[in-house]
């Protein structure tokens, strides 16, 4: 019999519905357990309200004739309200009329949605510093009575720095530098907790640790800023307590509470970490401790936040402590240094336990990347230490957990250390924004699958509460270039709908406070800027306005992200400068563009001097989003701007050829790229194609398959290959070991993406270069690549809901599998290969297909190829065909 699982709101994990910001939540569900022949015919969806004790009344029960079970819209008439908690059922009906069972209930609890619901207080330390000196960390401290005992209690908290509460004595939550980064000037997300078996009857207390995070620290390109957005940190909770008869008690913070100086006494984001447990409060946070008046001062109230700052519950997951990795191996250096090899390049902190030493002795951890000469790298770091301390209390097996900073690194160098074997005795612990994962990859390749899984890797540790650049150094920002052409592949790895809805949002608000002009970087904090990221229009990062909100509506089929953004993404269109005369329709050629940043050619100490012109580029990526936001215009049925930008894009299209493009199909720019964004894009004629095609292959063989691309050509060389009909010469690209390529970091340990191609040379030493991050994510746009055309796992319609498996056969690949999992269910592919006699080659194809989607399979066979289309269900395939290509592809001789 059929059933519903998997019922949920909007784009949230079942985890993270408590305290939301949705007042008519769609609701999605899922079929397990049907027939091949199950449809739905009709659906039902029960509302509750639970009440504070707990009893559920339903408000609404309503059926509906439809075959939809995606983001179906809110049934009930009313709107949900602050502090409501609703579950939902759901059950079905088939063709038959036969009905499913109801689902089991799924819950949502809104949270605070008007200023009016805030009553507490801003609060700060009464010696607020606003100096140029890292502040420590700030402990807050109220005690309270409950007399009667405890029903339900909720926890709003927020600041303006980061924090972490506890509630007699114990931890609130799991959450890591909450509340999260967010353009404080616009928006200041708060988190919602359960707290109510942290209460008791009688005596309470609650305790928050406030640092100074990215709100007041640090921060920023070329060494950042620090008091960016305030002189220091302010702390906001409003706690309420239902009592078993109902009574409603609040607990926030005003002029009662106090505050003393923790034992964190630096805790900076690029610095690091400085515990001195000498200087511990026993019992800070539990009724019991003791408030020495020395230690505790009376807090000072702030001016209530201004009503131009929006208090938000968010949209994206938190980031928390998703997994615990052991060292591989401790090395002792040639200088007699420790070193902990973790064994990948992770985002996160290490953790110390049975420390034993005597009080006040120093332990001191400093963490890099990558090893030279068989020490410690830090100089890719730049103006930032990365170093924790640890300052024993003297007892006996001590642990020290860093709590307000987080570093990228593989190794760490242990000074100091008194304890047990320390490799027993450490942990890295790896954060993260906690997205759910989504898609899989593998292949008979060794190296190709571990390219996939430092992709994976890279993007799990700069989605960090905003998409990064790096994790490491003395940057860490949420540049908007990197998302922009990574974007299409984030949404195959991870489910990131809201955390780049919720960045979208800070993307829109720093674009508008610019004057409609997009920031480099989001949330925005590039003051100075160096000088070829002044806030002047960029083609490429500030393309992101369109380019990530069409990723994330192809993913899901939810054209509520393109009306979330259509406002930024047409200002920005209406921003872009152009050309007063001649081509009038393409960029102004006197402004500044990036280009193709970070092309090998490229002198290191000047990466947009590619060898692509970079207004080329600016134009490709301008009649892209052009023909993007044309769709979208017409998806939401503005007219008006759908007739004008279509027809702006033609005219650009036409400006393009006559300005870079021969009749026969030369570009201009004779580069990787430029043929490479010319075929993707669609810019040349049907008859320009094969030419331009010819001349991309000549250009790949003349440089032996090796990477001659940036940032802007690297997601599209090898589709544009096999798009043009040349798969075998992107497999040689792909599969290339020699630098530059995807395989070279792969063949010298690497174990996430590299910013550069040559990070490391390959002699093991490090590139000179001020530049040199080993975790840089946009270069992993090749797994978009892997998934649809080794694997053959394609998108055909948004959402999924028709799919097409092609495995593009070449190389010599032997099996290929990819998965995902669609708004439907999770779909899969997986193909293997066995010689036969004759040169003949049985191919096996194993597709899983949801309900409610459609695939096609298109398989190769001695008579070209083999189409056939399928519903849900396992379906196995069977192919004979000839490898009749060449193999290994031969690169030009040197002469040509």
């Amino acid at each position: 019999m059929a059933r519903i699982a998997h019922v949920r709101f909007e784009h949230y994990q079942p985890s993270n519905t408590l305290g939301v910001e949705e007042t008519q939540p769609r609701i999605s569900w899922k079929f397990e357990g049907h027939s091949s022949n199950f449809v739905q015919a009709a659906y039902k969806v029960e509302v509750s309200d639970i009440s504070w004790d707990l009893k559920a009344t339903i408000l609404s029960s309503t059926k509906r004739t439809s075959p939809d079970s995606y983001l179906v819209p809110w049934l009930h008439t009313e709107s949900l309200r602050s502090r409501q908690r609703i579950s939902i059922r759901v059950r079905a009906w088939d063709q038959v009329g036969e009905a499913t069972p109801w689902s089991d209930p799924a819950t949502l609890e809104v949270g605070l949605l008007n200023r009016a619901d805030w009553e507490c207080q801003r609060i700060a330390a009464p010696w607020g510093p606003g100096t140029t000196e890292p502040d420590p960390e700030q402990l807050y401290r109220k005690d309270f009575n409950l007399p009667k005992a405890i029903r339900k209690a909720r926890l709003y908290a927020t600041a303006q720095g980061v924090y972490g509460a506890e509630i007699n004595g114990q931890r609130v939550g799991d959450h890591f530098m909450a509340p999260g980064w967010t353009t404080y000037d616009g928006r200041l997300q708060y988190q919602t907790y359960d707290v109510t078996s942290l209460l008791q009857t009688g005596g309470n207390a609650i305790g928050v640790r406030v640092a100074e995070g990215w709100f007041s620290g640090r921060i920023g390109f070329e060494g950042g800023h620090r008091n960016i957005w305030g002189p220091h940190t302010a702390l906001l909770v409003q706690m309420e307590i239902t009592t078993t008869d109902g009574e409603v008690t609040r607990i926030v913070s005003d002029g009662s509470w106090l505050v003393a100086e923790g034992p964190i006494q630096r805790a900076e984001i690029y610095d690091g970490e400085k515990y001195d447990a000498t200087a511990e409060i026993p019992l800070w946070s539990s009724p019991e401790g003791s408030l020495d008046a020395a230690r505790w001062s009376p807090v000072i109230q702030m001016p209530r936040l201004s009503e131009s700052v929006k208090l938000t519950a968010g949209f994206g997951e938190p980031v928390r402590r998703v997994e615990a990795v052991k060292p591989v191996s401790k090395r002792v250096t040639p200088s007699g240094n420790v070193i902990l090899d973790f064994g990948q390049n992770l985002v996160g902190y290490v953790k110390l336990s049975n420390i034993n030493g005597p009080r006040g002795h120093k332990i001191t951890l400093s963490h890099a990347e990558v090893l030279e000469h068989g020490e410690l790298c830090t100089r890719p770091l730049r103006i930032c230490k990365a170093i924790d301390e640890y300052i024993l209390k003297g007892e006996q097996d001590e642990t020290y957990s860093p709590i307000f900073t987080f570093h990228g690194f593989r190794y760490a160098q242990i000074d100091g250390w008194t304890g047990g074997a320390l490799e027993d005795c450490a942990e890295a612990l790896v954060c993260h924004t906690d997205m759910r994962p989504v898609g899989g990859f593998s292949s008979s390749h060794a190296l190709l699958n571990k390219l996939y899984q430092n992709i994976v890797w890279g993007m799990r540790g700069n989605f960090f509460s905003v998409p990064t650049d790096c994790p490491q150094r003395d940057e860490r920002l949420g540049w908007s270039g990197d998302l922009a052409l990574f974007a299409p592949t984030a949404v195959l790895i991870y489910d990131c709908f809201n955390f780049l809805k919720n960045w979208l949002i800070d993307v829109e608000y720093d674009q508008m406070v610019l004057g409609g002009v997009p920031a480099m970087v989001t949330p925005n904090n590039t003051i100075p800027d160096p000088i070829w990221c002044r806030r002047v229009p960029c083609a490429i990062w500030h393309d992101v306005t369109v380019l990530a909100p069409w990723a994330l509506y192809e993913e899901t089929g939810d054209t509520s992200i393109l009306a979330q953004q259509y406002h930024s993404m047409v200002t920005w269109m209406r921003k872009v400068p152009l050309q007063v005369n001649g081509a009038t329709h393409l960029w102004d050629p006197s402004i500044f563009n990036l280009g193709d940043w970070l092309d090998p050619a490229a002198p290191p100490n000047a990466p947009w001097k590619g060898a692509t012109d970079a207004k080329l580029v600016a134009n490709a990526f301008l009649i892209h989003s052009l023909d993007l936001v044309s769709k979208i215009s017409g998806i939401l049925n503005q007219e008006t701007d759908h007739a004008h930008f279509t027809t702006w894009a033609a005219a650009a299209r036409q400006d393009f050829q006559d300005e870079y493009i021969t009749k026969t199909g030369r570009i201009v720019s004779d580069s990787q790229t430029a043929y490479a964004l010319a075929i993707c894009f669609d810019l040349l004629t049907q008859s320009q194609t094969e030419h331009a095609a010819s001349r991309l292959v000549y250009l790949v063989r003349k440089n032996e398959f090796k990477i001659g691309t940036g940032f802007a050509g690297t997601p599209f060389i090898c589709e544009a290959l096999s798009k043009a009909g040349h798969v075998q010469v992107a497999y040689a690209m792909l599969l290339e070991e020699s630098c530059p390529s995807w395989l070279y970091p792969v063949t010298m340990g690497a174990t996430t993406v590299w910013e550069r191609w040559d990070s490391m040379l390959p002699d093991g030493s490090v590139n000179p270069g001020e530049m040199t991050s080993f975790n840089h994510y946009a270069f992993g746009a090749i797994a978009k690549f892997m998934y649809e055309r080794v694997a053959g796992l394609q998108r055909v319609e948004p959402g999924w809901k028709i799919f097409r498996v092609a495995p593009s056969i070449g190389a010599e690949f032997e099996h290929a599998a990819a998965d995902h999992e669609t708004p439907f269910g999770r779909i899969s592919c997986r193909w293997e290969s066995a010689k036969k006699e004759d040169d003949l080659e049985k191919m096996v194809v194993h597709v899983s297909v949801p309900y409610s989607t459609t695939c096609e399979v298109v398989l190769p066979s001695l008579v070209g190829e083999k189409r056939e289309i399928v519903g849900r269900g396992e379906w196995t395939f069977e192919s004979e065909f000839r490898r009749d290509y060449e193999w290994p592809v031969k690169a030009l001789p040197p002469k040509s």
